[in-house]
């Protein structure tokens, strides 16, 4: 790996981190998905190495729990989704996308307590956060609308001239 691509990865990961941490006291409204289509988007397979470094200092700063598992599992999720449909530029299809991600999120955190408490917790996690669940899939269908097109654009040009 070269020291752009590291540079690049520690930066990327930090704007992830950032606009978590900035956004955080907005119940499910985020830009975590979208910017994660995007890397995906453009740097392939190092958005996996951006997705892994922001999961770590999440861990970091809020602590190792439960959670935390959910996040080594559900960023590759949509990493592996926008990697089969990579080669969508529709901000109307990532829109679609991404709410329908942010709507199974809670579905996708309860697979834990599946397995640590049984299939009740499991299905009991998950319907107690549809609320949720829903105003993430509404936040991440407009956050996708609206900013697709300049995310892409931002992004691929710094990939042009890191290159």
């Amino acid at each position: 790996m070269k020291i752009k691509d590291i540079a690049l990865i520690g930066m990327m990961s930090a704007i992830l981190v950032a606009v978590q941490v900035a956004l955080s006291f907005l119940p499910n409204i985020e830009l975590v998905s979208i910017l994660i289509i995007i890397y995906t988007l453009v740097f392939g397979r190092k958005a996996l190495y951006i997705i892994y470094v922001f999961v770590a200092v999440e861990g970091i700063i809020y602590g190792i729990g439960l959670w935390w598992i959910n996040y080594l599992y559900v960023w590759t999720v949509l990493f592996l989704i926008a990697m089969l449909l990579r080669r969508q530029h529709s901000p109307y299809i990532w829109a679609i996308i991404s709410g329908f991600y942010g709507l199974t999120f809670g579905a996708l955190c309860a697979i834990p307590n599946l397995f640590l408490s049984g299939i009740g917790s499991a299905i009991s996690y998950w319907l107690a956060g549809i609320p949720f669940d829903i105003l993430h899939a509404i936040g991440n269908f407009v956050v996708a609308l609206l900013l697709f097109h300049p995310l892409y654009y931002i992004m691929d040009k710094i990939n042009r001239k890191s290159m």
